[in-house]
This record gives structure tokens, C-alpha cells and sequence, in this order.
């Protein structure tokens, strides 16, 4: 018996362009975090090493209503580690927290998003 439906074996693995998306948006983020100032930079690297930490299954990262206590302690630590780096700028404190919250927020953001985007694959 002939089947007129045949379909080659390499095309059950999906499209090869599934990800080209993503690695479009991920350039264009570098691109973008590569116009920050100076300080901006320094704090995006901290907070980006805190995500990494932080980035495991099951963590406190991806829950659903992350916890606002949680956020806040993390803003803390990122905050202690720039403390020797930070104090000879003339940069206010809360001026200094407010960015470091909106920066681990958006880092956060992107992260959570990248998970349940490649979540639907599996």
C-alpha cells in the first residue's frame, strides 16, 4: 500500500526557526543594554548575576505573584554589593534603590517570559 501523505523523517523535530525570535529579541536587548550609562551598566551586571542565582526550576523567580518581600530583600542584596562601588558618585539613595528595582523588575520580566515561551514547547 502507497501512502500519497508521505513526510520526510527530519520533519517530526520541528521548525529549525522556532527560536529565531528569541535570538532577534535577545540581540536587540544587548544592543539596547549596550547604550546604558556607565552606572546603569554596573547595576544591570549585578542584578543580572542575582537573576542567575536565582534562576532554577521551582524557584521564587517564576511564581505566579512573586512575593513583595522577596523583591524588596533582593533589591537590598544588589544594593550591599554596589555600596563600595557607589559611594564616591553623587547618586541619591533612593534614586539609587528606585533604579535597581525597575532594573531587576525588567531583568525579571524578560526572564519569566524567555521560560514560559520555551515552556510551550515541551
Amino acid at each position: 500500500m502507497y501512502d500519497d501523505n508521505f513526510y520526510p523523517f527530519y520533519t517530526g523535530f520541528g521548525d529549525p526557526l522556532m527560536y529565531s525570535g528569541e535570538r532577534m529579541q535577545e540581540k536587540e536587548f544587548q544592543l539596547m543594554k549596550s547604550y546604558y550609562p556607565e552606572t546603569a551598566r554596573k547595576i544591570q551586571e549585578k542584578v543580572e548575576e542575582e537573576c542567575q542565582l536565582m534562576d532554577y526550576e521551582g524557584s521564587r523567580l517564576y511564581d505566579e505573584y512573586p512575593d513583595k518581600w522577596m523583591l524588596y530583600h533582593t533589591c537590598s542584596r544588589i544594593r550591599q554589593k554596589l555600596e563600595p562601588e557607589m559611594t564616591a558618585q553623587e547618586i541619591p539613595g533612593r534614586f539609587l534603590d528606585e533604579l535597581i528595582q525597575v532594573l531587576l523588575y525588567q531583568e525579571m520580566s524578560r526572564r519569566r517570559c524567555r521560560c514560559r515561551r520555551c515552556r510551550k514547547f515541551f
